[in-house]
């Protein structure tokens, strides 16, 4: 099943720059294969479930790994049935809408 996802990794006890950890979880989500969009917040995701969910695993075992002792994370996640959708489906579907 196809998931689009949208993640952010937040490192507790590091000091208040989170970009470090940031820059290791897009290198994990990289070599997942999975389609990655960075944003000013977090990272869009897109693939199949247990791809996208394997790799926000190991993006919180490599941040505890690099001295975090605690982890929030925020996901909000979607599915379809219907039919097969892109992110940039997505994004085109109201940008066409404001045109």
């Amino acid at each position: 099943m196809k998931v689009i996802a949208d993640f952010t990794i937040i490192p507790i006890g590091v000091g208040v720059s989170a970009s470090k950890y940031v820059a290791e979880c897009e290198r994990i989500l990289k070599d997942a294969g999975l389609k990655a969009q960075l944003h000013a917040n977090g990272t869009n995701l897109e693939g199949e479930w247990d791809a996208v969910f394997n790799a926000i695993k190991e993006c919180h075992a490599k941040v505890h790994s690099m001295g975090a002792p605690r982890i929030s994370s925020y996901l909000h996640f979607g599915t379809r049935t219907d039919r097969d959708q892109t992110m940039e489906d997505k994004i085109r579907s109201v940008t066409d809408k404001l045109a």
